[in-house]
């Protein structure tokens, strides 16, 4: 029994420095999760149960179970690098075949999808037509990399205050050439069908009758009439103030710009000046939007912690592009590994648990960062020192049990 004994430790012995081994040689492996050797003591069967003096004939490894707990994040310059903090795993796709994986680093291919080094589909949720998520079947991100569409304004708002000191214009008629004409001015850009910026001013001009003031308006500083307010159409506009400088006169108002660039013209738009005041102040402007924008090439993206892909446009605008969807699993140890991170799922570790990222059990993402191999190597140089000694105890189990029978065969 002594060999048998001393030749089962050094079975395990070894196998134990093949998963230190392992564990080392992955230590710089993004995503990589270490082993740890299990064993188990042996006992010979016999017919009538074992006794009170029965001895072990050995030792064997039970399992080598992985252990999935969190390594340390990294940040990197690739934007697609995502990070895992707690628990979850990417789920990746080939032609159908799913697996899972703890390496986030990732990469756009020719046709828009974001794939891993070897060219598996990172899945998620895609969007629909406004933007909006979609929660079905996770299926392959692909990116949508064409441009933006313009998009002609709609609505400007313009919240001012005029000064209620001023008095009107010496100088008439309204010229947009002649500042001594109105009391003050502000403009901001407009946008045609085609996307072609148009710069529509508004001057403000204070007349006779208290609290009331004519707006006028010019685009691309050509003359007046090319703008008209209201229905009928004219220029200028009216708006009128209480005695303590709110605004009565009812919002929004029309406009409408004459434009020459072969896009629709006119160009009608909601004129807003909800929030504008009259008070005994310089006057100034406080708010100045509209809602139009040029066509916008795609330069760049944002992962959020669920897992929300924003793209960033050219002309400012933003755009949801996707969500990663992350998996986990009742018992993870009981995934299959494949290999090149890759884990597959198996009747031990049940069904893959799929949703949003930052939800339920799952961890949240960290975009420009991976997460390193949990390998501690400190740990694992201790461990390999530790199997290094067992192995030699066993050997040395092997050489006193030969010692002991070569003295028993030179007996006379």
């Amino acid at each position: 029994m002594g060999f048998q004994t001393g030749l089962s430790g050094l079975n395990a012995a070894s196998k134990n420095l093949d998963v230190v081994g392992n564990n080392v040689a992955n230590a710089s492996v993004v995503g990589f999760k270490g082993s740890v050797t299990q064993f188990a003591d042996v006992f010979a069967s016999s017919l009538g149960g074992g006794g009170a003096s029965q001895i072990g004939i050995g030792s064997k490894v039970m399992n080598i179970a992985q252990t999935f707990n969190q390594g340390n994040i990294s940040p990197t310059n690739n934007p697609l690098d995502i990070a895992i903090t707690g628990r979850g795993f990417f789920r990746l796709e080939d032609n159908g075949t799913v697996s899972y994986s703890r390496n986030g680093q990732f990469r756009l291919d020719s046709q828009g999808f974001v794939v891993n080094s070897n060219g598996l589909n990172l899945t998620g949720w895609g969007v629909d037509a406004t933007g909006n998520i979609v929660n079905a079947q996770p299926s392959p991100i692909q990116f949508d990399t064409s441009d933006i569409a313009p998009q002609a304004t709609t609505d400007f708002a313009a919240g001012v205050n005029l000064d209620s000191r001023l008095t009107p214009p010496t100088v008439t008629p309204f010229d947009p050439t002649n500042t001594q004409s109105f009391n003050y001015t502000t403009s901001g850009t407009t946008y045609d069908t085609l996307g072609n910026p148009h710069v529509f001013t508004l001057y403000f001009v204070r007349t006779a009758t208290a609290g009331q003031w004519n707006v006028y308006g010019t685009v691309d500083g050509t003359a007046t009439t090319n703008v008209n307010f209201g229905a009928p159409p004219r220029n200028p506009a009216v708006i009128n103030f209480n005695n303590v400088g709110s605004l009565t006169t009812a919002m929004p108002l029309n406009a409408a710009l004459n434009i020459a660039t072969g896009a629709v013209t006119p160009l009608n738009f909601t004129l807003d000046f909800t929030g504008t005041t009259q008070y005994g102040s310089v006057s100034s402007v406080n708010a100045l939007t509209q809602d139009g924008y040029t066509s916008g090439r795609l330069t760049g993206f944002n992962i959020s912690q669920d897992g929300i892909i924003v793209g960033r446009y050219s002309n400012g605008q933003s755009r949801t592009l996707g969500q990663v969807v992350l998996a986990d699993f009742v018992n993870p140890q009981g995934l299959s590994p494949l290999g090149n991170n890759l884990w597959q799922e198996t009747g031990d570790s049940g069904l893959a648990l799929v949703g949003a990222p930052n939800s339920g059990t799952l961890g949240n993402l960290q975009s420009s960062a991976v997460e390193d191999s949990n390998v501690d190597l400190t740990a694992e140089l201790v461990n390999m020192i530790t199997a290094q000694r067992n192995y030699q105890a066993n050997a040395q189990t092997i050489k006193t049990m030969d010692a002991v029978l070569q003295t028993l065969v030179n007996l006379r």
